[in-house]
C-alpha cells in the first residue's frame, strides 16, 4: 500500500505534507483519518484508520498483568493522535511525537507497506546507513527461518 523513501520539511507552521502519493492511496482507498504514535527506532507510525484499528485489537488482547504489556500499551496508546490533511495534504503533528523522534525541520517519510513512518531526516540517515550494511545477511536469516517455520 504505501512505498518509498520522501524528503521534506516542516513549515512556519509546524506542518508536515504528506507525500501525493500517500494521498492517492488514502483517496483509493476512502481514508479521511488517520493514526500517527510513538514507533520504535525513534521514528513516528502512521496508520490508516483500519490498520489501526487491527494493530489495538493486537494490542489490547496482551495481558494488562504483565508490566511488559502495560508499559509499551501505556506509551503507544498515550502518543497516539489522529489527524486528517487539510486541502493542500498537509498534517500538524503535535510537539511532543517531534520531540520524541528528534524531528526539527528535515523530514523522511517512509512507506513501509501497511504503515507510514516519520523520521527526523539525520535519524533515518543513521538508521539507513547502520541497517543497509546487513540487509542481505538480515533478509537470508528472516527468510530461511520462514521457510524452515
Amino acid at each position: 500500500m504505501f512505498y518509498g523513501e520522501y524528503e521534506h520539511t516542516i513549515d512556519r507552521k509546524g506542518r508536515i505534507i504528506i507525500p501525493s502519493k500517500f494521498r492517492e492511496v488514502f483517496k483509493e482507498h476512502y481514508v479521511e483519518k488517520f493514526y500517527v504514535t510513538r514507533g520504535l527506532d525513534k521514528c513516528l507510525f502512521v496508520f490508516t484508520e483500519e490498520e489501526w484499528r487491527l494493530q489495538e485489537q493486537r494490542f489490547k488482547s496482551m495481558s494488562f498483568t504483565k508490566a511488559q504489556a502495560r508499559q509499551f500499551n501505556r506509551l503507544y496508546f498515550s502518543g497516539a493522535i489522529d489527524v486528517t490533511c487539510d486541502r493542500q495534504g498537509r498534517v500538524l503533528i503535535p510537539q511532543y511525537l517531534k520531540d520524541y523522534a528528534g524531528i526539527k525541520k528535515e523530514v523522511m517519510i517512509v512507506g513501509v507497506s501497511n504503515r507510514i513512518e516519520i523520521w527526523a531526516k539525520d535519524e533515518w540517515k543513521r538508521y539507513y546507513e547502520s541497517a543497509m550494511p546487513q540487509f542481505e545477511k538480515t533478509a537470508e536469516n528472516l527468510l530461511d527461518s520462514e521457510e524452515r517455520g
